[in-house]
């Protein structure tokens, strides 16, 4: 096996002071949630480890997860492509082709056998023998496989290698199948989303290099670290959803005041990700911000849940569609009937507050 240089020493020869090093690690330690006590143990990791090797396959998607990835600002994607790993092979942003790029794969999963992370973008269709995704002549099914063979762990980019997404919505023609139902002899990291924040993507790599180890996860294996609350949790509009201050309409008073959108159809409520605390674009905004409600495009099955733009969405139960008003709140789901039930309370409260104050301040009527 080759020796691979360290984060720190291709940091070096790119120029970068010891300083700034000390920084980057700092906010490292950040963007994962850890105290600034843990910053000498991934200022540590970084200076001796060896990059880790990744190799980055993509399936049936839409090549979202990367063009996020690119644009991750802590640590810039140029720092995690070209000190944090060895991204040896990726058919979307290599510069090698043809047989070139199948070599690459080749002698990376030989020279690193046991040692790389396979990163998967996209699913794998099981019908006509997986004939609907073909790489270099070979079903993505097969080479998902033979490649997670000799990788020491998995990670599941996005909601389509996580879920299934688009490809696998209702009645699925393909029967698309996300990572975790191919690959079950090694850990599978999920970074579910559509596509997932580009500084939680980078994070994952960067947690996995300093400790050695896969992050914390949840029952449904994602980093607890960023999927560990919902993003109505956090959200900057939650006083109005406890005040029962809502947009009805996207032209209305409330939407002009800031209102909370779940009545547009925002899944926050029931949606786990980090948008309302890490953003998007460097930190800037998320799409609840900026006045769209919440696709809830990190939940599983978003796609066949009716509108995006209905409050009580679609349930699928046995081939027929219904809405959590037909079928009772109980099916619906505890995390969609509270919000439901708390939207409603609240907003009788308001009213009755308002029409308490109107009364109050009415002309007391002559006799």
């Amino acid at each position: 096996m080759q020796t691979q240089d360290t984060f720190y020493q291709v940091m070096r020869r790119h120029g970068v002071t010891r300083r700034s090093f000390l920084k980057f690690c700092s906010l490292t330690a950040t963007s994962l949630g850890l105290s600034s006590s843990m910053i000498p143990q991934i200022a540590y990791a970084l200076e001796n480890k060896p990059r880790t090797p990744v190799i980055w396959l993509h399936g049936l998607e839409c090549t979202c997860c990367t063009e996020s990835f690119i644009r991750s600002a802590h640590p810039l994607a140029k720092d995690a492509i070209l000190s944090l790993i060895s991204l040896d092979y990726d058919d979307t942003i290599m510069a090698a082709a043809g047989q070139q790029a199948e070599q690459a794969l080749a002698d990376v999963m030989r020279e690193y056998k046991g040692n790389y992370i396979v990163a998967v973008e996209g699913n794998a269709p099981l019908n006509e023998d997986g004939m609907f995704c073909i790489l270099a002549g070979e079903p993505f099914l097969e080479k998902l496989k033979r490649v997670s063979a000799d990788a020491k762990a998995i990670i599941a980019w996005g909601a389509c290698a996580s879920w299934g997404c688009v490809q696998a919505a209702r009645p699925n023609p393909t029967k698309a199948t996300p990572v975790h139902k191919l690959i079950t002899d090694k850990p599978v990291i999920k970074v579910p989303g559509c596509p997932p924040i580009p500084e939680v993507m980078s994070a994952v790599i960067t947690y996995m290099l300093a400790f050695d180890r896969i992050p914390p996860l949840d029952r449904l294996g994602r980093p607890k670290m960023f999927y560990g609350q919902r993003i109505h949790d956090k959200c900057y509009r939650r006083a109005h959803f406890d005040a029962g201050q809502f947009v009805e309409a996207w032209d209305d008073e409330g939407a002009k005041k800031g209102y909370c959108l779940y009545k547009m159809g925002c899944k926050g409520p029931t949606t786990y990700n980090a948008c309302s605390t890490v953003r998007w674009n460097d930190g800037v905004s998320f799409p609840i911000q900026s006045g769209h409600g919440c696709l809830g495009c990190s939940e599983d099955g978003f796609w066949d849940y009716g509108s995006f733009y209905s409050r009580a969405t679609g349930i699928p139960q046995t081939g027929i569609e219904a809405t959590a008003d037909k079928i009772g709140l109980g099916v619906a789901g505890v995390a969609g009937a509270a919000a439901i039930a708390h939207a409603t309370v609240s907003a009788i409260k308001h009213a009755r507050n308002k029409n308490s104050t109107s009364s109050e301040n009415a002309p007391e009527e002559k006799k």
